[in-house]
């Protein structure tokens, strides 16, 4: 039945994303799609209420509870994000608006953005720890709560190898294209090798210089008439 729930609670999740998403930017009914986004985190409660109901009566904790646990802190981690991510693809392609904003790619940015990510997948493993911490202490010496305990492990691998993912792009920069200019990386806008910049090719002489030379205007020409 948990498996079924969640399986549901995807569904849900795209479906009154779509909904809510055709009202606002086809039918031009905001508050329309303002209440079917905000149904969003109904699904996640109604799991959590079934899932708790389930161990109520007596079910003998399992890896669905578990999964159960991660479904709702990666919603709760990543949901919103999701969620206006699509809605500025919309905005774009459905009411004209300007093209959503793509995320760096190079350089310090980028280590930025994946850091931010991170912080994602740190507070969703931080919510599924927690109802999986509820949950043991709520099945006690009752049942058998290893599966449980065994999502917590899975919970700090996830977290962990995000976060080593993450940290490469700190240690070791993506570098943009040759004669790309990454802000925030350090880089500077040069010249072509062999090639030196316009104005800097040396002080010319002064073109009135010779022309006073040759008609005798010259410096020289008033020593010799000294």
């Amino acid at each position: 039945m948990v498996v079924a729930l969640i399986i549901a609670c995807e569904v849900g999740f795209w479906v009154l994303l779509a909904l809510g998403l055709g009202a606002r930017y086809l039918l031009k009914w905001r508050r329309t799609s303002v209440v079917l986004l905000l149904c969003e985190p109904v699904l996640e409660l109604v799991l959590f209420a079934v899932t708790a109901y389930d161990l109520k009566n007596g079910a003998e904790p399992g890896w669905e509870h578990g999964l159960a646990a991660l479904y709702i802190g990666y919603t709760v981690a990543y949901g919103h994000y999701t969620i206006r991510w699509l809605d500025g693809h919309a905005a774009h392609r459905l009411a004209g608006g300007p093209p959503p904003r793509k995320p760096p790619r190079h350089g310090l940015p980028r280590a930025a953005h994946e850091g931010r990510m991170w912080l994602r997948t740190l507070v969703g493993g931080a919510v599924a720890s927690t109802l999986l911490l509820v949950a043991i202490w709520y099945v006690g010496d009752d049942g058998d709560t290893s599966p449980l305990e065994a999502s917590q492990g899975a919970v700090l691998k996830v977290v962990g190898i995000h976060g080593l993912i993450a940290l490469t792009y700190l240690v070791w920069p993506k570098r943009g294209p040759a004669g790309m200019t990454v802000p925030g990386a350090g880089g500077s806008s040069q010249a072509p090798a062999g090639k030196a910049p316009e104005g800097a090719r040396g002080t010319a002489r002064p073109a009135t210089t010779e022309q006073q030379t040759k008609d005798g205007t010259g410096p020289r020409h008033h020593q010799r008439s000294a």
